[in-house]
This record gives C-alpha cells, sequence and structure tokens, in this order.
C-alpha cells in the first residue's frame, strides 16, 4: 500500500459507474466461492460478495508492505484506506437519504394524485346522472314534439279538407 498523499483515484469505489455488457472482474483478489468478482455483484445484494470482498480488502501483498512499513506509515496507510471505505459508506449514505427523499417526494405526489382521482370520479358520477337527467327530459321533449306533430299533421290535413270542401262549394 502506497501512502495517502500517493494514493490513486481511480482506486476508489466510484457507485456511479455505468457497467458494460460484459462484467468486468472488479479485483482479481476478490475471489467468492464461486467466482471472481465482477463490477455487477453488490455488496448490498449479496452476503456472499460482502464477505469475499471484506475479507479480501488486504492482500498478500498489502501483508508484505506493511511489514516492511515503519509505524508512521502503517498509521499513515491505514488512516487512508479507512477514510477511503468511509468516504465509500458516506457516499452509499447520502445517495440513500436522496432517494429516500425522491421515494417521499413521489408518495406525497401519488397522495395528491389519488384524492384527484378520487375527486374526478366523483365528479363523472354526478355528470353521468346529469347527463341521465337531461336526456330524459330531451326526450320528453322529443316525444313532446312528435305527439304535437302528429296533432298538428292532423289538424293540418282537416283544415286542407275543410278548404277543399268550401271551395268546391263556393264554385257551385
Amino acid at each position: 500500500m502506497t501512502s495517502s498523499s500517493s494514493q490513486n483515484n481511480h482506486d476508489a469505489i466510484n457507485l456511479n459507474v455505468v457497467l458494460s455488457a460484459v462484467p468486468e472482474v472488479w479485483r482479481p483478489y476478490f475471489l467468492s466461492p464461486n467466482s471472481p468478482i465482477t463490477v455487477t455483484d453488490s455488496v448490498i445484494l449479496s452476503g456472499t460478495t460482502a464477505t469475499a470482498v471484506a475479507a479480501s480488502l488486504l492482500t498478500l501483498e498489502d501483508g508484505r508492505i506493511l511489514a516492511e512499513m515503519t509505524n508512521p506509515q502503517t498509521i499513515n496507510d491505514s488512516m487512508a484506506l479507512t477514510i477511503q471505505c468511509v468516504a465509500s459508506v458516506s457516499n452509499m449514505g447520502r445517495r440513500l437519504h436522496v432517494r429516500n427523499h425522491e421515494v417521499r417526494a413521489l408518495r406525497s405526489q401519488v397522495t395528491i394524485l389519488q384524492r384527484l382521482l378520487k375527486d374526478n370520479k366523483k365528479k363523472v358520477g354526478e355528470l353521468k346522472e346529469e347527463n341521465k337527467g337531461l336526456k330524459k327530459l330531451v326526450d320528453s321533449y322529443a316525444n313532446n314534439l312528435v305527439a304535437r306533430s302528429t296533432e298538428q299533421s292532423k289538424t293540418t290535413t282537416e283544415l286542407q279538407k275543410q278548404y277543399e270542401k268550401l271551395l268546391v262549394e263556393e264554385h257551385f
């Protein structure tokens, strides 16, 4: 392990990694009982993966390097590793916190939308009832209009007959 000042950023775990189609081996020395740990494996979702990663944080080479270091170097590198682990856990915690707020906001929106849906269903029911009443009224007017039209047609026919009769009487 190198000192914290010369530690490379590419060794830090990036939770925003876009996964390729073929899983890459994440660290060749992180071996689970079945296979190497890949970038698609999850420490959060798999106890086996978490155990393999935790057990393999320090390799045999790391142990040899630590044995050759002085106490201050060992302390510095241990601190660097601890800070990297804490940063990773903190990053995950922040992401979970943000997701929690997103879920709460979405739940609030769902509640509002459910309330609006209920209100709109009620309005639709009221409008359907109003439409039934209006349909009955229109049907009543239509039936009344047909009856009046039939009555007027009969009256017109009678008046026509009377007019023709008067015309015939007048010519004689």
